[in-house]
């Protein structure tokens, strides 16, 4: 593992999170985007929302820096204000890993119950979870009516060949 190969992940990562909202959740109406569902976090809006804050909350941890209150829900009821947050927060993930060296990988910034976790754990783990979280929303979705496809990441790879 290096930092090049943690780089292309978080590529894939962020390439199935703009997918999500542009491609699928867009096509749904408000009403739709906060039904509620009985699984997870919910809606499909809350549920875009905890990948998104969990995201930001494992770089700023990464970067030493103490995570702001979040925004109160009912601050993104549409997708326009939320894609424009999460915006922001990929920018800052691109930023941290631009940055990234291979050395850093191995090193354990974290305190407290995290404290023996390596970077490049961390960084998996913010991957792995979007997976997971997506793949509840591409459900959602197709309950919803909206065609949907993979998001395998040797899909990506095969797409965007380094």
């Amino acid at each position: 593992m290096n930092a090049e190969a943690i780089r292309q992940i978080f590529e894939y990562h962020f390439s199935e999170n703009h997918r999500l909202i542009e491609e699928y959740a867009l096509q749904l109406t408000q009403s739709q985007l906060s039904q509620p569902v009985d699984y997870s976090h919910g809606s499909v809006r809350d549920q875009l929302l905890h990948i998104m804050r969990v995201d930001e909350a494992w770089i700023s941890d990464l970067r030493g820096q103490v995570l702001p209150k979040p925004e109160d829900d009912q601050d993104f009821l549409d997708l326009e204000r939320l894609g424009a947050e999460w915006g922001r927060i990929e920018r800052m993930m691109r930023e941290y890993l631009q940055n990234l060296k291979d050395e850093q990988l191995m090193d354990q910034p974290l305190q407290g119950e995290d404290k023996d976790l390596r970077v490049w754990q961390v960084l998996v783990q913010v991957v792995n979870h979007g997976t997971d979280h997506r793949a509840q929303v591409l459900r959602i979705l197709h309950d919803l009516g909206v065609d949907t496809h993979y998001q395998d990441f040797i899909f990506f790879v095969y797409e965007h060949p380094s």
